[in-house]
């Protein structure tokens, strides 16, 4: 089963958009995949056009992750039907309010690696779309899936927010002793034309050789994307769109590295 948080702790990364492609590319290829939304804005609703809980798509209105945590609702409840063979469970503000109440409970981190086995059986992948902080469900997701996929953008807050990822990966592993890894690093928004660009590229190239941690194909900037926000998956928007077919390309290179031991990063201090 494939388990992957994708991460960075600043925001203007592309989580989410990478998130939906990577759930879209399992998919076809027959995967069952379920996103775990644990961002309070709830970014994932907004950009496939969710956000209007009277659409179809929404069998239960109203009902979210706060529903599934804190109210015991079954997932089959909680979660969204956004393509035949994806489904959502959906975050709202009321995520901060579910965090809260998680912080009184004991072995608090470990929430998701109590709930999720119960439904690992229905799905080939599970995906997290996380808040660009680091936060309590943020936690409880990396140390359930155990791997972390960090998108970069060309900027340096964005190396800043990859190494708090690296960083936190390190230290929840150490902790509480379990092997978690951040699996690859996936430059994202790559415009070639602004001298930022290669700087970032060439921090990037650093890190990766520093802490073991690949760095799969960069995705371009591509007006697509933004385009295609709100509407649908890229995919269904415009499947030969530059940013979609070096999405492709850099999940391909993913798969490949999910099938071999990726060694613990090394401390960034």
């Amino acid at each position: 089963m494939i388990k992957i948080v994708i991460s960075n702790q600043r925001g203007g990364a592309a989580k989410t958009t990478t998130t939906l492609n990577l759930a879209r590319y399992y998919a076809d290829q027959g995967k069952r995949v379920l996103i775990i939304d644990t961002d309070p804005q709830g970014s994932i609703t907004v950009v496939l056009g969710l956000s209007d809980t009277g659409k179809p798509l929404y069998k239960n209105p109203g009902k979210s992750l706060f529903n599934f945590l804190i109210h015991g609702h079954s997932l089959e409840d909680c979660i969204v039907s956004v393509h035949p063979l994806i489904d959502l469970l959906p975050s709202n503000r009321q995520t901060v309010e579910a965090e809260q109440m998680l912080l009184a409970q004991i072995a608090r981190e470990l929430t998701f690696v109590n709930v999720l086995p119960k439904v690992d059986a229905a799905y080939d992948v599970v995906l997290f779309d996380v808040a660009p902080s680091i936060s309590l469900l943020q936690t409880c997701a990396v140390l359930y899936t155990q791997q972390i996929l960090v998108p970069v953008s060309m900027d340096p807050l964005s190396i800043a927010g990859l190494v708090a990822s690296v960083e936190t990966a390190r230290m929840l592993s150490q902790y509480f002793s379990r092997p978690i890894k951040t699996v690859a690093i996936l430059p994202v928004i790559i415009d070639k034309r602004l001298g930022v660009t290669k700087r970032v590229m060439d921090d990037l190239e650093t890190i990766s050789a520093e802490t073991g941690v690949p760095l799969l194909p960069g995705i371009p900037t591509d007006s697509t994307v933004t385009k295609a926000s709100g509407e649908s998956f890229l995919a269904d928007f415009d499947p030969t769109c530059r940013a979609m077919l070096a999405y492709i390309e850099a999940f391909d290179a993913l798969g490949k590295l999910l099938n071999i031991e990726v060694p613990v990063p090394v401390s960034l201090s």
